[in-house]
């Protein structure tokens, strides 16, 4: 017998008699793919973020606009979406798990790293300069109007407002909040006014389904 036959037992080495794992000798290196699996396993903890999973958390923290998954898997370099999707499940139940101050939100259509709803009162107080221009009464009116009722002709917001509003039309579509979505077929064929995503984005909606109920917008009835 072979001192290899002696050492490994009387069965013949082959490749159709290759050992697994588990009966190599204690001391024998283990292949360079299990040793990378195992030392990943060993030093990634609960909280800790693998390549992939700190490319999206990077991706969502460097971005000025919500990404959709498609957009976030060409920005961290993958090409399954429904991987981000599942990194992007995982992020927020670490963010849940660290009590940190950020969450990932789903805003128009995509994802967005922001603070979390408790901290916004401390920062509107501390942030003193807003980067975007507060909205008139009159602006903000028209605008309710047009997410509402969208798309709606001009001549309908004014006949609801009372007032023209072609001015304040016009610094909404600058503003980026409303844009023209198409044309009615009556008479002239009036254009129809819709609101856009960076309505969405600004009001931290995901979509028009998430806007509160009407009888939520009433002032409470005074007791008399």
């Amino acid at each position: 017998m072979s001192r290899v036959n002696r050492r490994w037992g009387r069965r013949p080495l082959g490749v159709a008699t290759r050992r697994g794992a588990s009966e190599w000798p204690g001391n024998h290196p283990l292949p360079w793919a299990f040793r990378i699996v195992s030392e990943r396993t060993l030093t990634l903890g609960p909280l800790q973020r693998d390549p992939e999973l700190a490319r999206v958390e990077a991706a969502l923290f460097t971005a000025d606009e919500p990404l959709s998954p498609r957009k976030l898997a060409r920005a961290v370099g993958l090409r399954d979406v429904s991987q981000v999707i599942r990194l992007v499940q995982r992020l927020r139940e670490m963010y849940d798990a660290d009590g940190t101050a950020f969450q990932v939100e789903e805003i128009a259509g995509g994802y967005q790293l922001r603070s979390r709803p408790q901290y916004h009162p401390w920062l509107a107080r501390w942030r003193r300069i807003h980067t975007e221009p507060r909205l008139s009464p009159a602006a903000l009116e028209t605008l309710a109007i047009i997410a509402y009722r969208q798309p709606i002709m001009r001549a309908d917001i004014e006949a609801i407002r009372g007032v023209q509003c072609g001015e304040i039309l016009r610094q909404l579509m600058e503003k980026g909040l409303v844009r023209i979505v198409g044309r009615d077929d009556s008479l002239g064929r009036p254009v129809l006014y819709g609101t856009t995503r960076k309505f969405l984005q600004t009001f931290g909606l995901n979509s028009l389904a998430d806007l509160p109920e009407i009888e939520q917008l009433r002032p409470p009835k005074k007791d008399e």
